[in-house]
């Protein structure tokens, strides 16, 4: 069991994970704890089957105003001198840098679907986060900002790496080389977002309404799935048809798709079993 977090609040309602920033004070920024308390709170929801989907929210004004300076000033920060030799500082910050960007990988990694709801700012560290998640929500005042070039530094935590996939390459360009802000009408437009309402409460009731539909549905279809559109994503067309053939001819479960069809027929909701949770390495 991971230590009750600070940062975050979390709650299990329908199958549907809840996990909402709650500094609205610091403008929910990444601090130290922050790095360590997500995937903590991440990995045991998904590893444990607590859920079938997660919903990330925040509090306040803002999303997230990004990192937080703690992270590079505090004396054993990211950025702290520690060693003299220039070499050695540079490959504890690579092996530094890992871990942050591992905080928003597991949310790509995570068994099952994460829906992220954006307000106001998104900005530096927070468009790490969101492209890391499945399905991208926003308020119509909400906007998008790599910051990392107002302050003299390429973003490094996932921006790159994944936003070049969800957005045309030169609008990745325009934003990441200007750090203006790119507001989610246009984000919407250009299909980093799936849809912008006009009040943060609209938006998470549409949230938790598309999380409870997909929980709804076969936990392994929708694991499976996933798997296959991550996959798909990073390999080229004839490696996903290849690996998606060996997937279902492992995991198709002709009980699941039986159920299936009897809710669909009966109109009603299925019932299928949860994912089974992963035992820790070398357990």
């Amino acid at each position: 069991m991971t230590p009750r977090p600070t940062c975050f609040d979390v709650s299990i309602t329908d199958r549907v994970a809840h996990i909402r920033f709650n500094r609205p004070d610091q403008f929910n920024s990444f601090t130290p704890q922050v790095w360590d308390e997500l995937p903590a709170i991440v990995r045991e929801i998904d590893r444990n089957a607590q859920a079938r989907v997660i919903v990330v929210s925040s509090t306040g004004k803002h999303f997230t105003a990004g990192m937080d300076l703690a992270v590079f000033t505090q004396p054993d920060g990211i950025a702290s001198a520690g060693a003299q030799d220039p070499h050695l500082r540079a490959e504890r910050f690579r092996h530094d840098l890992t871990r942050l960007q591992n905080a928003f990988t597991c949310l790509d990694q995570a068994r099952i679907p994460v829906i992220v709801c954006v307000q106001g700012g998104c900005i530096g560290a927070g468009v790490d986060m969101i492209s890391a998640c499945d399905i991208r929500f926003a308020t119509k005042d909400a906007f998008f900002c790599i910051a990392e070039i107002n302050i003299g530094m390429t973003a490094d935590v996932g921006t790159f790496p994944r936003l070049c996939r969800l957005l045309p390459d030169g609008w990745v360009r325009q934003i990441a080389y200007t750090g203006e802000r790119l507001p989610a009408p246009r984000a919407r437009d250009l299909g980093l977002v799936n849809e912008v309402f006009e009040t943060q409460e609209a938006m998470l009731d549409h949230a938790m309404a598309i999380a409870r539909e997909i929980a709804s549905k076969s936990p392994l279809a929708v694991t499976g799935s996933k798997a296959m559109i991550n996959y798909a994503r990073d390999h080229t067309i004839a490696d996903g048809l290849d690996y998606i053939g060996v997937w279902n001819a492992a995991m198709l479960s002709g009980p699941h798709m039986a159920e299936a069809f009897k809710a669909k027929a009966e109109k009603r909701e299925g019932n299928f079993p949860d994912l089974l949770p992963l035992k820790e390495k070398g357990i």
